[in-house]
């Protein structure tokens, strides 16, 4: 449980700190948990979060987008496979 807690908090700081401090922690994660995709029968996925500036800064962030119109399943997969960092 404490390694758990240790490596979120973690996460966290390294992704307040690539954001250049410019926002808190509870203000990232309330992002994060409001970027929120529709499944479309089995071609691919729409964002149904507001595109913002945290929300742009987080896409630069990370390295990937995700607030385009539409979002094939394979892009999704490549997506998630950056954010586990293997390519």
């Amino acid at each position: 449980h404490f390694l758990i807690c240790f490596l979120a908090l973690l996460s966290y700081r390294v992704l307040e700190k690539k954001l250049d401090y410019q926002y808190t922690c509870e203000e990232i994660l309330d992002t994060l948990r409001g970027m929120n995709f529709a499944g479309i029968q089995e071609q691919g996925f729409v964002p149904l979060y507001k595109r913002l500036k945290i929300t742009d800064d987080l896409h630069e962030a990370c390295g990937f987008r995700t607030d385009y119109q539409f979002i094939t399943k394979s892009q999704m997969k490549t997506i998630q496979k950056k954010s586990k960092g293997k390519e």
